[in-house]
């Protein structure tokens, strides 16, 4: 039976996605930070489901032991946990820039380095990168969430030629509006980390955390994302990349064919 090793179950894509794959006789391996929500994921009948915090190389190390001692074998990683920073540039501290950094990139960075080795030695393996349509474009007042998706593209790319010949296959998925807590823990990292009385765009947050983000254009569903996953286990050469909801096509479309200052124009005119 095919496994796979899913970080950031706690909500969201990653519980939806170990749901969804579940039902589609997958064996997985769900895995969040919180040891409550590792409770919760063995309510709904994740026997296998662990404690990992990405931030911490030993948790990454003991969850690729147990596995392994249940399995002997990894077949698909999926780097799914992380968080959106929203704030201005200039309003995000190094040390708040860091902290997107420290779980998006190098927790990444980490369970990627880590899992190679023991795909290289078993001789297959794919490794899914949840990068962004923010990945791709950027967005005014997302910066420090744009740069850790950015990163996760450059890394990416890079592995994928450092893999070329093996039967170890990085994918990039560019997801773009999904139905989850993302927005509603990133608001509460907003007024968390960002000085908002005393910036210069306090208008623009205060319409931010009072906007009614409930009909997003091109949202689509959690199980959309947990779908093309499901593909990628399934194929036995999957694509580089793989585009998520309309939202991604039209806007990674536009940054092709357009000039930047154009590009800038459009992206301006997006809440």
């Amino acid at each position: 039976m095919t496994n796979i090793v899913i970080t950031g179950c706690s909500t969201g894509i990653g519980l939806e996605t170990a749901k969804y794959l579940k039902d589609k006789f997958i064996k997985v391996y769900p895995t969040a930070r919180d040891p409550k929500d590792v409770e919760m994921l063995k309510e709904l009948g994740f026997e296998h489901a662990m404690q990992l915090d990405v931030r911490k190389p030993d948790e990454i190390k003991r969850a690729i032991i147990n596995v392994l001692e249940i399995d002997g074998k990894i077949d698909v990683w999926f780097n799914n946990a992380g968080f959106g920073q929203p704030g201005a540039m200039e309003d995000i501290t190094t040390e708040v820039l860091k902290a997107q950094f420290e779980t998006n990139v190098f927790g990444l960075h980490e369970c990627t380095r880590q899992i190679i080795p023991l795909m290289r030695e078993q001789g297959h393996g794919k490794i899914i990168q949840h990068s962004s349509v923010l990945g791709l474009i950027s967005l005014f007042g997302r910066g420090a969430y744009n740069a850790s998706k950015y990163a996760i593209e450059g890394l990416t790319d890079t592995l994928r030629l450092e893999l070329k010949g093996t039967e170890i296959y990085p994918v990039l998925l560019n997801t773009g509006p999904i139905t989850s807590h993302f927005r509603e823990n990133a608001m509460k990292k907003l007024k968390a980390n960002v000085d908002i009385e005393h910036s210069i765009f306090k208008a623009k947050y205060e319409k931010s955390l009072n906007a009614d983000k409930s009909k997003v254009p091109f949202n689509e569903e959690a199980v959309s994302v947990a779908r093309i996953v499901h593909k990628i286990i399934l194929v036995e050469k999957p694509k580089p990349r793989y585009y998520i909801t309309k939202a991604t096509y039209l806007l990674g479309t536009i940054k092709r064919v357009v000039s930047t200052s154009l590009l800038d124009k459009i992206l301006l005119k997006i809440e």
